[in-house]
């Protein structure tokens, strides 16, 4: 499959680099070229930060129903064109075809949550004035030019993340799709230009990031900077956007414990198990990276999981229904292989997995992993894998466990799985991650999603997503 030349989508229109260069995309299954694709530079950066300035002009003057009637136009585009999306991403990536559907119902999710939200959370309101000598009312503007950066892990999930709440609130957006996934990112550029949405107010430029990125960060035209990616990369962008005050909204990595007490329902926490370690091929920020599983059941729960493990099916393509695809690059792979070596050099021990698969030599595939005997001083246990490799210990008491879930620096997904509702209170309140699922996993558009520590600040989904969009002016008229 090769989706030929793609351009960006600068000002409305689908546009060459200025400097005329492109990038050869490679699908991580099999090497092969997918797309060439105009890369920008900091030239192209700056003209999209003008084309955004001058689209927010105009798109945030446009009433919320004339809005609204765009966002609406935008998706019926995106569902007429599910199928050519789908499978962007599935080539881009190596995802499953039935992984790829998440990414697009989250985009047209987004499309339609948004402007309700706006209507029903942020109309203009109300302050009683005690000594009754004012009438004061509190409106929402919003707050301008928007930058976001996309990880690669979920191209068009994190794309809607983002375009969503900045269209609904009347901000124009100039989105970096990450280097490693930008195809579906320039189609969904195609496809604005086919319905001719309004010119600048979406803005899609993908380049190297320490030129790209570091152009739009250190621009003093942006107010408010989103990304989802990981901490290090956000720790950069902190820094360069500095040069003037901006808001930040960012969503990164995660260390998310998953654990299991003696009195939880095992089949289900196995089914979940499987699902949250190794969908996406583990490839994803709030994968479970540490399974703490209580002594009593542990025996039980590693032998259902090993069964449940061996029995997923590589592969890649609609036509093959394949359980897990590869990794993005042969770099990612190469980083989990030394830390599962570190970990196995340190006293781990390798139940599965711990290879390249044999009948899949080109790409960037590594079997699904299970490793046990591991402790809270290897670098598995503290950093984040973003892979297929499931850690597995064992605890004997609920101080032990809440202990270790919360020994790392990252703050984003924790899970529990028990019947007691002590138990599940008491670890609700005391495990320090933004997020707490108990007995399942339930993502949605308008839950709330965010970390604490090292994992964030701010919220993508839901209505507080529009917090970081939105300012507020209070408006006081004397009687």
């Amino acid at each position: 499959m090769n989706f030929g030349k793609l351009k960006m989508y600068v000002g409305g229109e689908l546009i060459d680099s200025v400097n005329k260069s492109e990038k050869t995309i490679l699908c991580p299954a099999n090497n092969e070229p997918i797309a060439e694709l105009s890369w920008a530079d900091k030239f192209d950066a700056e003209k999209a930060l003008n084309a955004a300035k001058s689209g927010f002009r105009t798109w945030s003057k446009f009433k919320p129903e004339e809005r609204k009637g765009w966002m609406n136009k935008f998706k019926d585009a995106v569902v007429k064109n599910e199928k050519l999306l789908r499978t962007a991403i599935i080539y881009e990536m190596g995802k499953t075809y039935e992984g790829s559907k998440e990414d697009i119902d989250s985009l047209v999710s987004s499309l339609d949550f948004y402007p309700e939200a706006m209507e029903k959370y942020f109309s203009d309101s109300s302050i009683d004035d005690r000594e009754k000598t004012h009438n004061h009312i509190l409106k929402n503007y919003p707050v301008g030019v928007v930058v976001a950066y996309l990880a690669w892990n979920f191209p068009l999930l994190n794309l809607a993340f983002k375009i969503g709440p900045a269209l609904a609130s009347g901000c124009s957006i100039i989105i970096k799709p990450s280097e490693e996934s930008p195809v579906s990112a320039y189609l969904i550029g195609k496809i604005l230009k086919d319905i001719d949405f309004p010119a600048g107010v979406v803005n899609i430029i993908c380049g190297e990031p320490e030129i790209v990125a570091t152009t739009l960060s250190k621009s003093t035209i942006p107010r408010l900077i989103t990304m989802i990616g990981s901490t290090n990369t956000a720790k950069k962008v902190f820094a360069d956007s500095s040069s003037s005050i901006k808001r930040l909204s960012m969503e990164l990595g995660g260390n998310a414990p998953f654990i299991v007490f003696d009195d939880a329902n095992i089949e289900s926490a196995i089914d979940l198990a499987v699902g949250i370690k190794f969908g996406n091929s583990g490839q994803i920020c709030v994968a479970a990276n540490r399974f703490f599983i209580h002594e009593k059941i542990y025996d039980i729960f590693l032998n259902k999981y090993l069964e449940r493990v061996k029995n997923l099916k590589l592969g890649f393509g609609q036509n093959q229904k394949p359980d897990m695809g590869p990794l993005i690059t042969s770099k990612s792979r190469e980083r989990i292989l030394d830390l599962i070596h570190d970990t196995l050099k340190n006293g781990g021990k390798l139940e599965y997995g711990g290879k390249i698969p044999e009948n899949h030599p080109i790409g960037n595939w590594l079997e699904p992993t299970v490793i046990t005997n591991v402790t809270d001083k290897m670098r598995i246990f503290n950093e984040e894998i973003f892979g297929p490799v499931a850690v597995l210990m064992k605890f004997s008491n609920d101080n032990e466990v809440l202990k270790l879930a919360n020994k790392t620096d990252y703050g984003l997904a924790s899970y529990i799985f028990s019947k007691s509702k002590e138990r599940i209170d008491f670890f609700s309140e005391n495990l320090e991650f933004g997020e707490v699922q108990v007995n399942g996993i339930k993502y949605a558009i308008y839950l709330p999603h965010g970390g604490i520590k090292e994992s964030g600040i701010g919220h993508d989904c839901s209505y507080l997503a529009l917090n970081d969009y939105l300012t507020k002016k209070r408006i006081s008229v004397a009687i």
